[in-house]
């Protein structure tokens, strides 16, 4: 491979991301300066939060640039290096676009450049061990305060932050209730993630499915959603609930601002905590958190589903399959194979 394809983005979304939103590219491999290393990107994550990055507004990180390479956290192996910590064939973690190759370094952009564990896959450091994983980490746990018998509430609870959210709240000794959609991500959280109940939102009203499923009403909501079932969710809050935001989906393609909730007065009646968090503000703790999941994993009590597609063509597309409801588990796309 002497050239370094690309996906650039052309144009900003308006509504549902398509193909049109991006160009393809062939540009010449970029060469690593000192203290840099050039990595071959392996793996992609696809995340929701990618579409907010495609917007021209303040955020907690700068929008994509036109004609820049879609951000994308990665997993690829180092193939040229002028850092002493690494050496050619080291499989590292990094920020590396949608892009056979990127030039990166420990310090570098919002994930640095790590290598993965041993006995860690790329598969499990893109997603139960990634961003997604310590996202419900130290938002269930830091924001969320689950004590044991309370009430946990998910949405988005078959995506791959949601999942492991609930499956934390599970081993803290809560009851946990989750919100996906269709009967194949239903069962697989029932009977493989271990949740108590499952509520099927394409199947009848949500606040009366949170009503039958919760007869104690919800202590904690992770919300990955917003929109109606938000409103939906705070209906239910117990007294002193804690209500943790991590993402609003429902509303991140609208062409027109959502409504919020007509029913956050319920916050007040019910003296409860509402509260947002960036998963960058924790990365200095990274370490605890992926120490717990690994213990967990091993023992057998955090369960992970990855939805790995394949081909470098199959970019955009695989980005459009979050936001469909295509995707079961941590959304994933291979392009190389390591060396």
């Amino acid at each position: 491979m002497n050239t370094n394809r690309q996906w650039l983005l052309a144009k900003r979304p308006n509504g549902l991301v398509t193909r049109e939103n991006f160009d393809y590219a062939e540009n010449p491999i970029p060469e690593p300066t000192d203290g840099q290393v050039l990595v071959r990107n392996l793996f992609l994550s696809f995340d929701p939060t990618q579409r907010g990055w495609m917007e021209d507004r303040p955020s907690y990180l700068p929008p994509v640039g036109i004609g820049e390479p879609m951000r994308a956290g990665s997993v690829g192996q180092v193939a040229e290096s002028r850092h002493p910590d690494f050496s050619i064939g080291d499989i590292v973690q990094t920020t590396g676009g949608w892009q056979d190759f990127v030039v990166a370094a420990p310090n570098q952009g919002p994930m640095g450049l790590t290598k993965l564990p041993e006995g860690v896959t790329p598969e499990m450091m893109l997603s139960v061990l990634g961003i997604t994983g310590l996202t419900a980490y130290f938002g269930l746990l830091d924001l969320g305060d689950p004590k044991p018998g309370e009430t946990v509430l998910v949405s988005g609870a078959a995506g791959a932050t949601g999942s492991v959210a609930g499956q934390i709240a599970r081993i803290k000794g809560c009851r946990v209730v989750g919100i996906a959609g269709g009967p194949e991500k239903c069962a697989w959280l029932k009977e493989e993630a271990g949740f108590d109940d499952v509520i099927d939102y394409k199947q009848g009203n949500v606040s009366d499915q949170i009503k039958t499923t919760c007869p104690d009403k919800v202590d904690v909501y992770f919300d990955n959603v917003g929109g109606e079932i938000l409103e939906a969710a705070l209906n239910h809050i117990n007294l002193r609930a804690r209500v943790v935001m991590c993402g609003g989906i429902s509303g991140y393609n609208a062409t027109e601002p959502v409504p919020g909730p007509a029913n956050l007065m319920n916050i007040v009646t019910m003296r409860a905590r509402m509260e947002g968090f960036i998963i960058l503000d924790y990365m200095p703790r990274a370490g605890e958190a992926i120490a717990d999941l690994l213990q967990w994993i091993g023992t057998g009590e955090l369960k992970y589903q990855v939805d790995l597609q394949q081909g470098f063509d199959n970019i955009p597309d695989t980005l459009q399959r979050l936001f469909t409801g295509a995707n079961l588990g941590k959304q994933l796309l291979q392009i190389a194979e390591p060396s």
